[in-house]
């Protein structure tokens, strides 16, 4: 890290000391890597030399494969991809994007519907991560042999849809990028963000998670569909705008935002992350946790009562602070010998940076269920 960076990173660590002024309840289930942040803008590289963040994460084939949120210059948002075998030490990162929704000029057609209508990268005028158009966030899952990318196609806050490409997984090893044409999956005037797809058919039916809480905090809203597009997707009405529904306080939130990495199934039942706002510490972004039933997944079992990852740190507070984005979850093999795994949280921190916490999942599964944490009822959350 050069003289000035460092420099930065000092001004920034202090104004994030200073903003807080609420004290944190437990220590974290999960712990933030001192490698953080792994992965940062690439600045001779124009399409990423912005920021780089939100990144969807696959393990497949012995690696973890990222795929990234890139900015560069123009504002346009594109998908990077990297690899690593431990989890955090991440090599063979793409010298291009491996996935483009659309490039500048397909972006600018799109020109009356961005305001500020200012096409280039601007942290004031595009509060979205800077950007203005292409694809945003993506989430990754391997359903059979296919690899299924969601994203949010992002071209002014009156036009924000989710979307779907998919590729062979075994493509993704040879690092060939032959991506499908992507597909709608939410309606043009419908203001949507953030659905993720389970990592397999529920009952023969893809199943996309599109609502954590629309009043009854027992139970979580998917949409069961024969085929990935608009036809069978649900509407406004029935999967509305998390932005538009009223404060409702659950467990350590009052603003319950959306779901964050795709679910991930163990044998407790699925493991589901989400960004929701603390009604003790509104302004930041931070993340829960649920343990959702495996036979029933609109059914919430455990619910973590306090966040699981909050921004605390300097590369969480850079350009936008109070931000930690996991869009990507994996569990991997602690070594082959003893059977144990670890979870890994992969996220964006500040809309600048990607960083990684980790747990043993087995004891992060026994935390939710247990020690410090919380049993939903339909009418009340009670601690154990």
């Amino acid at each position: 890290m050069n003289m000035a960076a460092l420099k930065k990173k000092k001004i920034i660590k202090k104004k994030v000391l200073k903003k807080r002024t609420v004290k944190k309840k437990v220590s974290s289930l999960v712990k933030k890597s001192k490698e953080n942040p792994i992965i940062e803008p690439l600045q001779s590289s124009s399409w990423e030399n912005q920021a780089v963040f939100n990144p969807g994460a696959l393990f497949y084939d012995g690696r973890v494969h990222l795929f990234y949120r890139a900015l560069g210059n123009d504002g346009v948002s594109r998908v990077g991809h990297i690899s690593s075998k431990d989890g955090v030490h991440f090599h063979d990162r793409s010298p291009f994007p491996v996935y483009s929704a659309e490039e500048r000029w397909e972006a600018t057609k799109h020109y009356s519907y961005t305001s500020p209508a200012r096409l280039v990268y601007n942290t004031s005028l595009y509060a979205s991560g800077g950007g203005w158009g292409g694809c945003e966030d993506p989430r990754v899952v391997k359903i059979d042999d296919h690899a299924y990318m969601t994203f949010n196609m992002f071209n002014g806050w009156n036009s924000m849809r989710v979307a779907v490409t998919s590729i062979k997984a075994e493509n993704i090893k040879n690092n060939i990028w032959d991506w499908s044409k992507f597909t709608y999956l939410s309606r043009p005037g419908d203001r949507q963000k953030n659905w993720v797809l389970f990592p397999e058919k529920i009952n023969g039916k893809f199943a996309v998670f599109h609502n954590l809480d629309k009043g009854d905090a027992s139970r979580v809203h998917i949409a069961f569909m024969n085929k990935l597009d608009m036809s069978e997707a649900p509407t406004q009405a029935d999967a509305p705008d998390p932005h538009t529904l009223p404060d409702h306080i659950v467990a350590w939130h009052n603003r319950t935002r959306s779901a964050a990495a795709p679910p991930i199934k163990i044998k407790d039942g699925w493991l589901l992350f989400y960004h929701a706002m603390d009604k003790d510490d509104p302004n930041r972004y931070k993340v829960g946790a649920l343990l959702l039933d495996l036979k029933d997944p609109t059914k919430v079992l455990y619910r973590a009562i306090h966040p699981v990852l909050e921004p605390d740190e300097w590369y969480e507070n850079d350009w936008k602070p109070g931000i930690v984005y996991v869009s990507g979850a994996v569990i991997k093999p602690t070594s082959m010998q003893d059977g144990d795994e670890t979870l890994f949280l992969y996220y964006g921190g500040g809309d600048k940076h990607i960083a990684v916490a980790a747990a043993d999942l087995e004891d992060f599964i026994h935390k939710l269920k247990t020690k410090g944490n919380a049993v939903l009822s339909k009418k009340s959350v009670v601690g154990v």
